[in-house]
């Protein structure tokens, strides 16, 4: 397992949001798990790009950042649940501020992010 070795810098606010929200897929997740998205294959549907292994450190990591919590039923096959907690429940409204801003600037950023492949098609940019 990869251990840290460099204290990450928490001087201010912006700082402590990256080290617990950076990482491709955790703002979807959150957003999925409030949704009512709660298993981990039903994350996998909503999320097929990313691989299950990547899935699986950032609901460890969203989960020891104590935004979500995970709850193991006894029965056969084992069934695994994630929940948000109180404090993940309080980043709700800013991812849903978020997706907002990306609905209104969507044409603009789909653009931007194109230009960084120039074999998409010019349709696929329109």
């Amino acid at each position: 397992m990869y251990e840290r070795k460099i204290l990450p810098y928490l001087n201010c606010g912006l700082d402590l949001v990256g080290e617990v929200l950076y990482g491709k897929w955790k703002i979807r997740i959150l957003w999925f798990i409030h949704e009512g998205n709660k298993r981990p294959s039903e994350l996998q549907r909503k999320i097929p790009d990313a691989t299950r292994r990547v899935l699986n450190m950032q609901l460890k990591e969203l989960e020891n950042h104590e935004l979500i919590t995970r709850q193991i039923f006894a029965v056969m096959p084992p069934k695994v649940e994630y929940n948000l907690t109180d404090f993940g429940r309080s980043l709700i409204p800013l991812i849903h501020a978020i997706g907002l801003w990306g609905d209104e600037h969507q044409e603009q950023l789909k653009k931007v992010i194109l230009k960084q492949f120039p074999q998409v098609p010019m349709e696929l940019e329109e």
